[in-house]
């Protein structure tokens, strides 16, 4: 079996009667890291975890150094500590072909030069033809259950890659329970080799004032008030199930309520504007595309309510940041979304375009719904902080290193 390299020193320890005890070897190891998501300005939903969890694990481990491999030029803002090597190891992984190149060729050679006790990916993609034990966190597999969503080549790659990913793995790190059990069910891996890693919530969603959500509001809206879509433009989103449930609440009210959909496009977004033209009411739909995270921020706390009904979500992290900014949430009831949204969320069928109609229209008629669904929220989040986020993912790594090498150091300390 491969075994890591390390850099060592002696630790002398004594106990309290200042006896001499056994001399102990402790480990100092290379951790090599995926970071090619860690993309200034660009941070999205995998890229953000990279983003708040390295950045307090290598602050927190300073006797570990970490080597951060981008694809491209990267920001000062994400060398963390003096304990970071950044390293930049092209081609940029732009598409299949590229991927199979960086991780296939280019990774076991970072992997080497740098002598990495353990090769962290997180975003799932893995070296086959590396022998460095290797944790991969893999946040869901919608494309098993929806490959039509995606580009042909790209679904191909995931549906062939990942399943050898996943036995290749050390140890997996997954964002839900729903996600654990599903990747144990497609992919035949054993439950204790995965551990449940909820994502946190970014900081700055919060509450706004009353006098700033109309100043929000008049500037995005020309002062109506809205319901909130975020996330990218893709298929499983169901932002056409979304735009015929929004257009149909237009057709039961009289109000100027309107839709923002902030995102950018993604996969597959013909649908969506062929459904936006086909609207009765598309005046009131308002793209911004995608947004600043401190325009995100202003724009998920001047909502009347969130709406967020995607197909599949191995996690779904717009839903706690809708909780920490105050709005209330109307969510599908599928997937992992009912374990992150507790009883703190007004539940519809996403294939139920009638249901979502039907929660619009209770929420934005029903003050006290939203002021009880918006009190459960704020104590639902409690379960998600990226504090304890990085913790559960460093007790990952610990489990994917030093699992097979423990000895009776504790029992010494």
């Amino acid at each position: 079996m491969f075994m890591p390299e390390y850099e060592r020193i002696k630790v002398i320890i004594f106990s309290t009667d200042f006896v001499l005890l056994p001399e102990i070897e402790a480990l100092f190891m290379v951790i090599a890291v995926n970071t090619r998501l860690l993309l200034k300005g660009k941070l999205e939903g995998i890229g953000w975890f990279t983003y708040e969890t390295l950045k307090r694990i290598t602050v927190n481990h300073p006797e570990h150094r970490f080597i951060f491999i981008f694809d491209r030029p990267y920001s000062g803002d994400f060398i963390f500590s003096d304990n970071v090597t950044p390293v930049v190891m092209r081609p940029p992984t732009r598409h299949p072909l590229l991927w199979l190149i960086w991780f296939e060729i280019q990774i076991p050679r970072v992997l080497k030069r740098f002598g990495a006790g353990l090769f962290l990916s997180p975003d799932g993609y893995l070296s086959l033809n590396s022998e460095i034990p290797q944790l991969a966190v893999i946040h869901d597999i919608n494309f098993v259950h929806r490959p039509a969503d995606l580009p042909w080549l790209k679904s191909r790659y995931y549906n062939f890659f990942f399943p050898r990913f996943a036995h290749k793995a050390r140890r997996i790190a997954t964002v839900s329970h729903y996600s654990k059990r599903d990747i144990i069910n497609s992919f035949g891996i054993e439950s204790d080799k995965i551990d449940v890693v909820y994502d946190g919530i970014n900081p700055g969603f919060e509450p706004l004032p009353q006098d700033e959500q109309i100043a929000i509001r008049k500037k995005l809206t020309g002062g109506g008030e809205y319901f909130l879509f975020v996330g990218a433009l893709h298929p499983r989103k169901n932002i056409c199930g979304l735009l015929k449930a929004f257009d149909a609440y237009k057709s039961n009210r009289v109000d100027d309520v309107k839709l923002v959909i902030a995102g950018g496009r993604m996969h597959k977004t013909g649908a969506v504007f062929r459904e936006y033209e086909n609207m009765r009411f598309k005046n009131d739909v308002i793209f911004t595309g995608r947004v600043s995270e401190s325009d995100l921020q202003e724009i998920y706390g001047a909502a009347l309510a969130f709406t967020f009904v995607p197909f599949f979500e191995g996690f779904g992290i717009p839903v706690v940041e809708a909780m920490n900014a105050g709005i209330p949430v109307i969510c599908s009831g599928v997937t992992s979304l009912p374990e992150v949204g507790g009883d703190a969320v007004l539940y519809v069928n996403p294939s139920d375009t009638g249901q979502i109609t039907d929660a619009m229209i209770k929420i934005s008629g029903d003050p006290e719904l939203r002021r009880s669904l918006i009190k459960k929220g704020f104590i639902n989040i409690r379960k998600f902080s990226w504090e304890k986020t990085s913790e559960l993912l460093w007790a990952s790594i610990e489990k994917a290193v030093y699992n097979e090498r423990k000895t009776d150091t504790a029992s010494i300390l």
